[in-house]
């Protein structure tokens, strides 16, 4: 097969092993008419190549040992002015701390003048220590210096434990002769670590100097081998010459050859032009390395791809291909069966030049020789990037589908069981002294019951069952409570600060402002681990950002703020997608971001982050901001309103019934509970009259709360009704005026305002 000088291996090969033109290959390969006529010129040929030879191999050798003579002149230098000039600094600086105005010197003076100044100092030249310490140890070094290194590094933590002490002496006042006995430290060993380190860079310079001086030495002996193997090839050019003349005159007669064979190549190199335009313009990505699994060639679709030129990856293995979610035991099986002969398919999932990643069904082959040796591997990938991220998103529209199964299946129960709590520990509360270790123990049991229900309506609101009503919001309310909860949660070893400004009104639903930030909260909690660290909670009236309408009552710009370990651009990107998190195994569901951006757009709001690695994570939500006036007529309703009217209450769990008839009994209501729909409604019908409201649950066997009041209204239509619920359906059909339906776990305080207000508005009318 014969190529072009400017075609690439690549097509050379495919097109022999495709068997393209075998019979004109094998034509000019094994015959030539005029082989008997240039038996004499190839004498002469192969005389002048000798000449030839001999002279090149000749400079090939004297350029060879010259360079080797710069390199070693260079590494020598490079070891006299590089690492041994960095060792030679790094130890006058050792000798710095150590000497005099160092770190044994300020100690000794904070020990004997006790004056705070040399404490700084030395803890300040400590640390310059410790960091020239660490430069130290990455340079290339011996393991005589390691040893001294180690020896100077120990003598320096004894001083450091022993200025504790020597700080204790002083704020307890101790004798000073006494603490500097007490804090001696014995720094011989030290010093003479110091002055090791120190010969052996000696004798580091020393050796450089001679290995220079000796390569200089050669050099110049090179040089004037040099001159004589100038004149020697100008001799042997002239030689060269004549043989070239008498060459000449045998070559004519080859030119007829030469060009037929001009035009079998042309024909050729036309069909092998068809070939490259074929592989370059193939749909699919075609790699083919050697056997190493270096690159060779790659065609157009893999630079469009990948994102690669092919200058960039020619002589580099597929590795930079890799996003990591393959192990590596995988790809030596792979190639364990390239090597025995086999193919393999499969699908990669690639990372591009910019970092993102795409998925390629890969078949890949061993190309074999005609005498069963392997070659070449070629790779042929189809992008089906688009194929998998439409089944992504089949299989992420099920999960969401299971999470909103899921939420209404345990929602009802789950709730049920926490209204009984929260009530019961409201009623135990009112009981309790201030103050006392009864009154916290049950604080502490409505904060875990308060947990609880965050984490329920957080599925609820990542289902989309629970819309937000939204009311004037004092938002630094919002940031004490969140702040009440996490600091009985979080590590103790994280601190907490919150904004104290004052109030700021925000337009918003109090439960989904309150799951925003703990969210917000949690996530940055979670991000510090087991570390020190530090959350700050701000909040202050802003400008909205471009893009954004004005707003009469403006914009509120609330902040959380941590120390961690920030993110990389690729896990910030990706924040706020459902079940994404970077969390390992069992140990987060990926829901709190994305239930955080679901609510702060229900809101009308935005969120935005900043992060970057080492320097902690900034999210900033902006939210409408509501009057002042809104705010002071949400404040203003009474607490815990009273009442004398007649309840009925129907909920089929007889803790819950029990506790809401508790709570009511203490708000001054007649009330008769029922654990039986069709028992309360056996009752109404008896007595249609004596009820003033129903209180009910909507969740009942036997009767649901929308059949039992359609047979109650049916009695009494304009009767108000309350339903309590463990999760908010989309609608609900009853007769007459639309019921209010309460969360569960339901708060005393809030049934008690919803009561007495449904119970004004009828009274009213």
């Amino acid at each position: 097969m014969f190529c072009h000088a400017g075609s690439p291996n690549l097509i050379c090969l495919i097109a022999t092993l495709a068997g393209a033109d075998n019979d004109a290959h094998d034509y000019f390969m094994n015959s030539d008419p005029y082989s008997t006529r240039l038996i004499w010129p190839r004498l002469i040929a192969v005389a002048a190549l000798a000449l030839i030879a001999v002279t090149v191999l000749l400079g090939v050798a004297l350029g060879i040992k010259t360079r080797q003579q710069f390199r070693e002149i260079d590494s020598s230098w490079t070891e006299y002015s590089g690492g041994a000039e960095r060792k030679g600094i790094l130890i006058s600086s050792l000798r710095e701390h150590l000497g005099y105005g160092g770190i044994i010197h300020n100690f000794k003076n904070y020990v004997l003048r006790q004056d705070p100044v040399y404490l700084t100092q030395t803890q300040a030249q400590i640390d310059q220590f410790y960091v020239v310490v660490e430069e130290f140890k990455q340079l290339q070094l011996s393991e005589h210096e390691r040893a001294a290194l180690a020896t100077i590094l120990g003598t320096i933590r004894v001083y450091q434990a022993r200025l504790e002490i020597a700080q204790q002496a002083t704020a307890e006042g101790w004798d000073v002769a006494q603490t500097d006995q007490l804090v001696q430290v014995d720094d011989t060993a030290a010093i003479g670590a110091l002055a090791t380190l120190e010969q052996i860079w000696n004798d580091i310079q020393t050796a450089s100097s001679r290995r220079i001086v000796a390569a200089v030495d050669e050099g110049q002996q090179l040089i004037l081998i040099g001159f004589m193997s100038v004149l020697a090839l100008a001799l042997t050019a002239l030689v060269i010459a004549g043989m070239i003349y008498l060459l000449v005159q045998y070559l004519r007669g080859a030119v007829s050859q030469l060009a037929l064979e001009l035009r079998e190549r042309r024909r050729l190199q036309r069909s092998e032009s068809q070939l490259a335009t074929a592989v370059e313009q193939s749909p699919a990505t075609i790699v083919v390395t050697d056997t190493d699994a270096r690159i060779q060639y790659v065609n157009k679709k893999f630079e469009t791809l990948s994102g690669w030129r092919r200058d960039e990856v020619i002589g580099e293995t597929p590795a930079f291909l890799q996003s990591g979610r393959t192990s590596a035991a995988n790809y030596e099986l792979l190639r364990q069966r390239l090597l025995e002969g086999k193919s393999w398919t499969g699908v990669f999932l690639n990372r591009k030049k910019d970092g993102s990643e795409y998925w390629v069904e890969t078949t890949i082959l061993p190309l074999v020789a005609a005498d069963g040796t392997i070659q070449n591997f070629i790779a042929s990938g189809e992008d089906i990037t688009e194929k998998r991220h439409a089944r992504d998103q089949v299989i992420q529209a099920q999960k969401l589908e299971a999470v909103g199964q899921l939420s209404g299946g345990i929602a009802h129960d789950f709730n049920n069981i926490l209204t009984t709590i929260i009530g019961a520990s409201h009623l135990a509360a009112l009981d309790a002294d201030d103050g006392s270790d009864l009154a916290g123990e049950i604080e502490h049991i409505d904060i875990a019951a308060r947990r609880a229900q965050n984490l329920v309506r957080e599925l609820l609101t990542f289902a989309r069952r629970e819309p937000g009503q939204p009311q004037a919001v004092d938002l630094s309310e919002i940031v004490s409570e969140v702040s009440r909860l996490l600091r009985a949660s979080m590590p103790p070893m994280i601190r907490l600060r919150c904004d104290t400004s004052g109030p700021l009104a925000v337009l918003g639903d109090p439960t989904h402002l309150h799951q925003i930030l703990m969210n917000l909260c949690r996530n940055a909690s979670e991000a510090i681990g087991a570390e020190d660290g530090t959350i700050e909670i701000g909040f202050a009236a802003s400008n909205p950002p471009q893009g954004f309408a004005p707003r009469d009552d403006g914009w509120v710009l609330l902040t959380v703020r941590d120390d961690g370990p920030g993110m990389s651009e690729g896990t910030r990107a990706r924040l706020f997608e459902p079940f994404f998190t970077t969390k390992p195994l069992g140990k987060g569901a990926g829901l709190g971001l994305a239930v955080v951006y679901g609510l702060v757009e229900e809101i009308g709001g935005q969120i935005t982050v900043e992060s970057t690695r080492g320097q902690g994570t900034c999210f900033s939500v902006l939210l409408p901001a509501s009057s002042e006036q809104a705010l002071t007529e949400e404040r203003d309703r009474p607490e815990l309103p009273r009442g004398h009217e007649t309840i009925m209450l129907v909920d089929d769990d007889m803790e819950i019934a029990g506790t809401l008839r508790r709570i009511l009994l203490r708000l001054g209501y007649r009330v008769e509970a029922f654990t039986s729909p069709l028992v309360a409604l056996e009752r109404i019908r008896q007595w249609p009259d004596r009820f003033d409201v129903i209180l009910s649950d909507l969740m009942m066997p036997d009767l649901s709360g929308e059949a039992l009041v359609t047979e109650i209204r049916g009695l009494r239509p304009n009767i108000p009704v309350l339903f309590c619920s463990g999760y908010k359906p989309d609608t609900i059909v009853v007769p007459g005026e639309q019921p209010e339906v309460l969360d569960k776990p339901v708060d005393p305080a809030t049934l008690a305002k919803k009561l007495r207000h449904l119970l004004d508005s009828i009274s009213a009318e």
